[in-house]
């Protein structure tokens, strides 16, 4: 039973070493450039597939949270996005389908597309117009030797929660909101 509890810490240990140096490994110039985007954009809409697309999730509350007009594509009351308009999309392999596509038409409304990725060279992220990188392991290099503890493209993942967060601390400050205006816009239907 120790042994259990052991390698579960070991295990730990080893996950959040990998996310902090995922963390370390991107510039804060990225951090700096999400929040000069997001605080340029009239509307918002968030968008990810599958564990990314809860990450996704994640942020859009967020945003919600700092009184952005923020929302996540697939949901029935997201509004359509236009001129002045961001689409924020992740895709951390560098491609997908469905966020190729939903880039295409936001585009093609006047909206602009910010990019989360850790494969910057894929198809989506060389059509944005912006691109943040987190260096990452995904699904798209998850199979190489010494890659990471955690299974397929959780690192990515968990690096994004925790720089989402910290993007949203760093653009609480900016907009001059305070803990507690984010907390009064936290739903109370729970």
């Amino acid at each position: 039973m120790e042994t259990t509890t052991t390698t579960f810490h070991e295990m730990a240990h080893a996950a959040i070493e990998e996310i902090s140096g995922v963390l370390a490994r991107t510039g804060s110039d990225e951090a700096e450039h999400m929040c000069a985007e997001i605080r340029k954009a009239h509307r918002i809409a968030c968008y990810g597939v599958g564990r990314e697309g809860l990450m996704m999730k994640a942020l859009c509350m967020r945003l919600m949270h700092l009184g952005l007009d923020a929302h996540f594509v697939g949901d029935m009351t997201t509004p359509p996005l236009g001129p002045g308009d961001l689409l924020i999309a992740s895709a951390g392999p560098g491609s997908f389908s469905t966020v190729l596509a939903l880039q295409g038409v936001a585009q093609q409304a006047g909206a602009r597309v910010m990019v989360v990725t850790a494969q910057p060279d894929g198809d989506v992220p060389r059509k944005a117009e912006t691109v943040i990188m987190l260096p990452a392991q995904t699904m798209a290099n998850d199979q190489n030797a010494g890659g990471s503890l955690l299974p397929m493209g959780s690192l990515y993942e968990a690096a994004q929660l925790v720089f989402f967060d910290l993007v949203t601390i760093l653009l609480r400050d900016k907009m001059g909101r305070t803990p507690e205006q984010m907390r009064e816009r936290h739903s109370n239907l729970e």
